[in-house]
C-alpha cells in the first residue's frame, strides 16, 4: 500500500490529529485501492479519517466520512475469503487477507455518528442512530441516557441510567442523573446488586464494602429533593473518609450556596482551589459568591485565573459576565447567552442570565430564562428568580403559585418561606399574611438575615419605624452585617434621623468598602443635609455614559 494505515493509527496514539487527518486523505484517496474490489479496506480507512475529523471537533465532516463507510460495509461480502483473490493486486491482497480477520464493527461507528451528533446538540438524529444499535456498551447506554434525558423522555433516560449501573456500579454520572429525574435512592441501589445478563445477584457488600457509594447515593438524592441539610451531613460523612476530595468538596460547597451559607461556601471554595488550582467545575458558582460578598479583587483574579486554563467552557462565561456585570450590563448579558450556547444545560448561564434581565427591567424574558434553568434541575434560585420575575410585571398569581410551589418542595426551607412572605408583601391586603410568613422563617432559621431585612422593611411600610429599629438593632449584636448597617440607616433616613442614617450607612462601607448601596446612601444625605434634593435630575448625569462600544471590545479580548 501506498500509504502505510498503521502510521495513522500511531498519530492518533499520539494526539496528532492535525497529521492524522491530512494523512488520512492520502489513504481514502488511494489509487492502489478500488472501492469496487476492496469495500472492507475502504471502509476501514474512512473510519480512520473520520476518527481523526472527531478529535478535531469536526463533527459534521466526521459525520459524513463514518456514513461514507457504512455505505462500503454494505458492499462486503458476507464471506470475506469468496472475494476473488485474482481481482485483487499484489499490493492490496496482503491488506485485505488481513483486514478479513476483524470484521467491522458497524454498531461502534454507528455510535460515533451518534457522538457527533451529539456534540452538534442534535439530539433526534443522534436517537435516531443509536435506535438501529441493539447490542448495547456502557457508553452506548451513558450517551442514550443523555439523549432521552435532553429530550424529556424521563422513562427512557431512567431505564438507560439504571441499565449503566448494572453493567457497572461506578458511573458517578448516572447516580446524578437519577437522583435528578426523582428515583428513589433504595431504588438506585438495588441497580448495582442487579447483574446485565440478570443470571447471578450481586449484594452490597461486594461491590461497595465500606458502603460508601450507598452514602454517595443518598446525598445526591437529598440534593435533589431539596433536603440540603440531610445532604451536607452525608457529604460531610464522605470527607471524613475522604478528606480534600475535590468532587465531594465542590457538591458541599454548591449546597452551602443555595441555603446561604455564603461564607461557608467560599471557603469551601477556596479549598477546592488550594487543592487543584486547574478545575473548573462549579468555578462560575464560586464567581457568584464573591460578587454577592463585593470581594472584586479576588473575583477578577479567579476570571484572569479560570481564562488561562479554558478559556471555552461555559463556567468561565458566567464568570465572565460575574465581573462585567457592575461595569456593563450588556456585556455581561453577551458572556451569559454565550455560556448556553456553549452548553445548553448550564443551570448557572441561566440563572445569571435571568438576573441580568430583571436588572434591566426586561422581567418577561428574565422569566423564560429562570423556567428553562427550573426545567433542567429546580432550585430556590430559580425558585427565586421565577417569583420575582413575575411580581415585576404584574403576575401576582404565577407568583404565589411559583412560591408556594418552592414552599411544597423545600418545606423546611425558611427561604422558601420568605418568598411567600415577599409575594404577600407586594400587595397593602396581604401585608399581615407576610409579616406571619417572615416570622415562621425566621422561628425555622433565627439567622436568616434576608428575612429579618423583609420584616424590617415590612415594619417600615406599615409606619412601625421603631420595631424596624428594634429587629435590626437586636440582630446586629450578634452579627456584623453591612446589610444590616444599610437597612438601618435607611430606616432612620426615612423617619429623617439624618445622623444616626449617616453613622450607619459609614458603618457598612466600613465593613465592606464596595457596598453601593451604603455609598449611594451617604451620597443621597449629603444632599439632604446641604439642603438639595436628592432625586432631582443631575445634569451631569448625560454626560457620564460609559465607552459600551470600548468595553465590549476590550471583554471580547479577555
Amino acid at each position: 500500500m501506498e500509504v502505510p494505515k498503521d502510521q495513522i493509527a500511531t498519530l492518533m496514539e499520539h494526539g496528532l490529529y492535525d497529521s492524522a487527518e491530512m494523512l488520512g486523505c492520502f489513504l481514502v484517496s488511494s489509487s492502489t485501492v478500488s472501492a469496487e474490489t476492496s469495500p472492507h479496506l475502504k471502509a476501514e480507512n474512512l473510519i480512520q479519517l473520520g476518527d481523526a475529523l472527531f478529535h478535531q471537533r469536526e463533527y459534521r465532516r466526521a459525520i459524513h466520512t463514518y456514513k461514507q463507510a457504512l455505505h462500503h460495509c454494505t458492499r462486503i461480502p458476507k464471506q470475506s475469503s469468496s472475494i476473488s483473490r485474482s481481482s485483487l493486486s499484489l499490493s492490496t491482497r496482503s491488506s485485505v487477507n488481513a483486514s478479513a480477520i476483524s470484521a467491522i464493527n458497524e454498531n461502534e461507528v454507528r455510535f460515533k455518528i451518534a457522538s457527533s451528533h451529539f456534540a452538534l446538540n442534535e439530539t433526534k438524529a443522534a436517537i435516531a442512530e443509536m435506535e438501529s444499535v441493539k447490542t448495547r456498551s456502557l457508553e452506548m447506554n451513558i450517551l442514550m441516557a443523555k439523549l432521552h434525558r435532553n429530550s424529556g423522555y424521563n422513562r427512557g433516560a431512567i431505564a438507560f441510567y439504571k441499565e449503566c449501573l448494572r453493567q457497572c456500579p461506578y458511573v458517578l454520572e448516572a447516580v446524578i442523573g437519577l437522583a435528578e429525574l426523582g428515583v428513589a435512592a433504595k431504588d438506585i441501589i438495588s441497580s448495582f446488586t442487579q447483574t446485565s445478563n440478570r443470571s447471578a445477584k450481586v449484594s452490597l457488600d461486594q461491590i461497595d464494602p465500606t458502603r460508601w457509594l450507598q452514602r454517595y447515593v443518598e446525598a445526591q438524592c437529598c440534593v435533589a429533593s431539596h433536603a440540603y441539610k440531610g445532604a451536607l451531613e452525608l457529604f460531610a460523612e464522605l470527607l471524613q473518609r475522604f478528606p480534600n476530595n475535590v468532587h465531594l468538596l465542590t457538591e458541599t460547597a454548591k449546597v452551602e450556596a443555595i441555603i446561604g451559607k455564603n461564607d461557608e461556601a467560599i471557603m469551601r471554595f477556596e479549598k477546592v482551589r488550594s487543592i487543584d488550582p486547574y478545575t473548573l467545575t462549579s468555578m462560575d458558582e464560586y464567581a457568584m459568591l464573591l460578587q454577592i460578598k463585593c470581594d472584586y479583587s479576588r473575583l477578577n483574579k479567579l476570571v484572569h485565573d479560570l481564562l488561562s486554563i479554558d478559556h471555552t467552557r461555559a463556567e468561565v462565561f458566567v464568570a465572565l459576565s460575574v465581573l462585567w456585570e457592575r461595569k456593563d450590563p450588556r456585556t455581561a448579558l453577551s458572556y451569559a447567552e454565550k455560556s448556553i450556547r456553549v452548553d445548553e444545560r448550564h443551570i448557572p448561564g441561566y440563572i445569571m442570565k435571568g438576573n441580568l434581565l430583571l436588572l434591566a427591567k426586561r422581567p418577561e424574558a428574565a422569566a423564560i430564562a429562570f423556567r428553562a434553568a427550573q426545567n433542567l434541575r429546580s432550585d430556590l434560585r430559580s425558585y427565586q428568580g421565577l417569583v420575582h420575575s413575575y411580581l415585576a410585571f404584574g403576575k401576582t398569581k404565577e407568583a404565589l403559585y411559583t412560591a408556594r410551589e418552592a414552599m411544597n418542595a423545600m418545606p423546611q426551607s425558611a427561604k422558601a418561606l420568605k418568598l411567600v412572605g415577599d409575594v404577600h408583601a407586594n400587595t397593602s391586603s396581604g401585608r399581615e399574611k407576610a409579616k406571619k410568613f417572615y416570622e415562621s422563617a425566621l422561628r425555622l432559621e433565627p439567622g436568616y438575615l434576608g428575612a429579618a431585612l423583609a420584616l424590617a422593611e415590612l415594619h417600615l411600610m406599615e409606619g412601625r419605624s421603631g420595631d424596624a429599629v428594634s429587629l435590626l438593632e437586636r440582630y446586629l449584636k450578634d452579627w456584623a452585617d453591612d446589610s444590616l448597617h444599610v437597612k438601618l440607616a435607611q430606616v432612620f433616613a426615612a423617619t429623617g434621623m439624618l445622623q444616626d442614617a449617616l453613622s450607619h450607612f459609614q458603618a457598612a462601607l466600613r465593613i465592606n468598602s464596595q457596598n453601593e448601596a451604603a455609598k449611594k446612601g451617604i451620597d443621597r444625605l449629603e444632599k439632604q443635609m446641604k439642603g438639595i434634593d436628592p432625586d432631582a435630575a443631575d445634569e451631569n448625569d448625560e454626560n457620564d455614559v460609559e465607552d459600551v462600544d470600548g468595553d465590549t471590545e476590550e471583554a471580547e479580548l479577555m
